[in-house]
């Protein structure tokens, strides 16, 4: 078939290294950032930086005055000529931006991604990597959300570059990503199929990506990074391990308690009393069938807490992959008046998760933490989208391709052929996971979006965790999973005091 990747001239080079038990969440825009990533990846564990929307928080952190100097020593060895250079040209401010001056926006991605913009997501894959995997010799894995289509190729190729260990994608179905790790391990060109609602079978449209519109001299061969589909049924790790256009290596199997989106029941029922999705029988993974694919699995949602291990290493599963936990500890890139305002709430038992059918633009569910400190509560925002990254594409009447998205204004989106309904409760998660880790745009009337907190279920109990702390570092979470004293502990010591 036309898209599916050239067939390689030799074997790549593969991750060959004992399995982590422990797999850090690659969890929503800029929440596992390389910091989070590079302390998990210490402990011999596999730290994992999120690729959804980074080109925009490193442009951000650009703008914020890039403290400590961290990416531009990455920046410095990037292996295409010029780029760096370019980028600090443009948006760099060693001062930062003065309070209540907006952002300045990346082009909103399209549709064949130009040369320029696709060194722009190379560079900032390349970065985030680069400092996960600084100063030891651990794993590092990047987490990409497939549905977010248009510039996976280039990210991928750019954390291959910085030597990227694991990569792992949910969020649909990534059958032809193993074929494209294997091309650009050999620097050779790849393609994925892009998906364009409204099309016709003969109005295939192909996502393309190739190293030599960006290197004269190719390096070595790459490491070809280990691929762990997310996935939430046997039935699908099924296909992905018999039909993908290449190796899979293993998969992460995530339940409907882990954090962000979730996969939709898989049965039709009614919503339950506070209108969120029901699951049932049909949304549990038989893991007999998944020890049967003689593939390495790891069980995500509702798994950080040491029994859970224990549980699925008895069940045949290599580990667990722990999100929330690491989402609230010191290294995380969420902001830490959101981090400490949420423990604390924590800690007095006031804190809820809700499923929210709607809040999505894909329609997914999501998970959303409410507490009475939320410094969203209440507050209306203009609808506007001004990042698009979870656009969906479609066939215009004239052929073309347009993009739309259920959270920009809704005549407009109606206009582009949407449905009204689709509307309806729908939040921008750009601005607002962006909101999050402290990179909130300022609008003309000088208000700053508003941040929406995603969590898994986990947090309602996280207390126990606490015993009193009102914060914790990421190797308290890798030490308390595995039974084992915290870093810096003495052997058989307790762990550090609840602040330090």
């Amino acid at each position: 078939m036309p898209f599916d990747q050239p067939t390689p001239s030799a074997p790549v080079e593969i991750v060959s290294r004992p399995l982590p038990r422990i797999i850090q969440g690659g969890m929503g825009i800029g929440v596992s950032g390389w910091r989070l990533a590079n302390a998990v990846s210490r402990l011999g564990q596999l730290g994992v930086v999120s690729g959804t929307g980074l080109e925009t928080v490193f442009v951000r952190r650009l703008q914020d005055g890039d403290a400590g100097g961290h990416l531009r020593r990455a920046m410095a060895q990037f292996p295409v000529p010029g780029v760096a250079a370019e980028v600090l040209g443009q948006y760099f401010r060693p001062e930062g931006l003065p309070p209540g001056t907006p952002y300045r926006l990346l082009p909103l991605q399209r549709h064949p991604l130009d040369v320029p913009r696709q060194r722009f997501s190379m560079l900032a894959a390349f970065v985030e990597v680069y400092l996960a995997k600084e100063g030891h010799d651990g794993v590092v894995g990047m987490n990409l959300l497939t549905k977010v289509q248009i510039a996976n190729l280039p990210l991928l190729y750019g954390a291959m570059l910085a030597g990227v260990d694991y990569i792992l994608m949910g969020a649909g179905i990534p059958k032809e990503i193993p074929g494209a790790l294997d091309a650009m391990a050999e620097h050779r060109p790849a393609a994925l199929r892009f998906d364009v609602e409204g099309s016709a079978p003969d109005e295939a449209e192909f996502l393309r990506f190739d190293p030599a519109d960006h290197l004269d001299a190719a390096p070595a061969t790459l490491r070809r990074p280990s691929f762990l589909p997310i996935v939430a049924s046997h039935s699908l790790a099924t296909v992905l391990a018999r039909k993908a256009s290449g190796r899979v290596d293993g998969f992460v199997i995530e339940g409907p308690t882990a954090g962000g989106h979730n996969a939709p029941p898989r049965a039709e029922a009614p919503r339950n009393e506070r209108g969120e999705p029901v699951y049932g029988p049909r949304d549990e993974v038989d893991l007999a069938k998944m020890r049967e694919l003689g593939l390495p699995f790891w069980l995500a949602g509702g798994a950080g807490r040491p029994d859970r291990l224990h549980e699925a290493l008895r069940e045949g599963a290599a580990g667990i992959q722990v999100g929330t936990l690491f989402a609230f500890s010191d290294e995380s890139g969420m902001a830490a008046e959101i981090k400490r305002s949420v423990l604390a709430a924590v800690a007095r038992g006031e804190v809820d998760v809700y499923t929210d059918a709607d809040a999505s633009p894909t329609g997914y569910p999501f998970k959303v933490v409410q507490w009475a400190e939320d410094p969203a509560r209440g507050v209306a925002r203009e609808r506007v989208c001004d990042m698009g990254y979870l656009r969906v594409a479609y066939r215009t009447p004239e052929g073309k391709i347009g993009y739309r998205c259920a959270s920009e204004p809704e005549e407009l989106f109606v206009k582009k052929g949407g449905k009204p309904e689709e509307t309806t409760g729908r939040r921008c998660l750009c601005n607002s996971l962006l909101a999050t880790v402290g990179h909130a745009q300022v609008r003309e009337d000088g208000m700053a979006e508003p941040p929406v907190v995603t969590s898994g279920d986990d947090l309602k109990v996280l207390g126990g965790f606490l015993a009193g702390r009102t914060h914790y570092a990421a190797g308290e979470v890798v030490a308390w999973l595995l039974g084992t004293p915290p870093p810096g502990a003495p052997a058989g010591g307790e762990a550090r005091a609840a602040d330090a």
